[in-house]
């Protein structure tokens, strides 16, 4: 599948699902969040500036697209990411079920990704008259507008979202995820940016192959743990929804027999033995016995599984793995004057990304850890206020991307939940899942 059936594919979604093409957008006006990001005091003057600039930094980067619909960018890229832009949207879930002007743009930007997801169901980042900016395959840009979707039904009980439109986009993203399980065999998907057009062989596990890592990076090998992880919980959020909204109980079977393989297949090939650590989650797998041991700042991580809803925190595997993440034996860590934490392949060594800062503290299980993460996230300020994609751990006057949403919304929530009390807003239910840890 190639850029070319995309366009075509956009042009005839377009006289589907009646799409104008705007010439502009207007900015939102979400007054319950200026007021409390104007009213949030703290005894720390630099903590209390920095969390009233970065919630209210999505309110800068939304936009009323003239069809009714929300378009977040990322930030300085003027284009919007199924996955940034669901993340960033995500801490205003807090004030949706009491600020109509919230639910609104909340419910607007889902019906606008479900439309991306019928136009291309293998683009990530699309332009505000839905035409598909970047066609990289990437697993979790399929999964988080299914959990922005469960998140807000459950935190506001409107079930508004789940029109026909949606109804379709669930098809596109099982029949995607179900096609992409033998990618060999059935997919057609290919991109410059992998190795020979199509990525390296594999070998059957029941998982999800990708093409790309969160990072917009190649993967090296195409199972990627993180984006599996991810997907068994988006999986049953969608069973959730077939059954209890749609009332499909044949679809949602469907759903939960490719979470129960997808789960299976990361049990069986994403767990390896280190003897330092025992056994921990691999980053990426190939299913011919390959295995990369590292993480990504980005988001879905291998830190990240207890936020995004598949592990517990005291999981002895995710514990083994943490323990690995946060150590000098983790190629992506780097420890400096400033800073230390994981970084990207995204960007050079010796820099951090504010994003996996922010991750490690809302999966600390003590105050003092989330405390030095914090003060490391306070100390990375160049002066704005805001978070930045990555910074020197010795100079964080030098960083990379001078406006990106993502860190700055997760931000606003790490201190909602870890400082101020809220309860973290669950993205799907796991209980019944079987996890080997005990």
């Amino acid at each position: 599948m190639r850029l070319r059936s995309s366009v075509l594919r956009w042009v005839l979604l377009a006289a589907s699902l009646s799409l104008a093409l705007p010439a502009s957008a207007a900015p939102v006006d979400l007054p319950s969040i200026e007021h409390f990001a104007e009213s949030y005091t703290s005894t720390n003057p630099h903590l209390q500036a920095m969390f009233r600039a970065t919630l209210l930094d999505t309110t800068k980067l939304a936009q009323t697209a003239p069809d009714g619909t929300a378009y977040v960018i990322t930030g300085d890229i003027p284009a919007e990411w199924l996955r940034d832009a669901s993340a960033q949207v995500r801490p205003y879930l807090y004030f949706a079920r009491e600020d109509p002007a919230v639910r609104q743009l909340l419910r607007g930007l889902i019906e606008r990704m479900v439309r991306y997801i019928q136009i291309d169901p293998y683009a990530n980042a699309f332009t505000l008259d839905y035409r598909v900016w970047e066609q990289k395959f990437e697993l979790d840009s399929l999964s988080y507008p299914m959990t922005l979707a469960w998140s807000y039904w459950k935190t506001t009980g409107d079930t508004s979202v789940f029109n026909q439109d949606f109804a379709k986009a669930l098809d596109a993203v099982l029949v995607t995820m179900e096609r992409e399980q033998n990618h060999p065999r059935d997919s057609r998907y290919t991109h410059k940016e992998l190795f020979d057009g199509t990525g390296r062989p594999v070998g059957y596990t029941g998982m999800i192959w990708t093409g790309f890592r969160p990072s917009d990076d190649a993967c090296y090998y195409n199972f990627l743990i993180p984006s599996e992880m991810f997907a068994v919980v988006a999986l049953g959020d969608m069973a959730e929804i077939e059954r209890s909204v749609y009332h499909n109980v044949i679809k949602a079977n469907e759903a939960l027999a490719l979470r129960a393989e997808v789960q299976r297949g990361i049990q069986t090939y994403g767990l390896v033995f280190v003897p330092k650590y025992g056994y921990m989650y691999a980053y990426e797998v190939d299913g011919l016995g390959h295995a990369i041991l590292t993480d990504d700042a980005n988001i879905p991580s291998l830190l990240s599984a207890p936020y995004l809803g598949y592990a517990t925190p005291d999981d002895q595997y995710y514990l083994n793995t943490r323990r690995f993440l946060l150590s000098q034996d983790n190629p992506s860590f780097y420890q400096g004057r400033f800073a230390r934490g994981i970084g990207s392949f995204h960007t050079p060594d010796n820099w951090v990304w504010p994003l996996a800062l922010v991750m490690q503290g809302l999966t600390a299980t003590t105050q003092a850890e989330k405390e030095d993460v914090l003060n490391e996230l306070l100390a990375s300020d160049p002066g704005d206020h805001l978070l930045h994609e990555s910074f020197d751990v010795n100079d964080p006057a030098r960083f990379t991307r001078q406006d990106f949403g993502w860190p700055n919304a997760l931000f606003s929530e790490f201190i909602l939940t870890q400082f101020e009390g809220r309860p973290l807003i669950p993205m799907g239910v796991t209980s019944d899942l079987e996890f080997r840890s005990e």
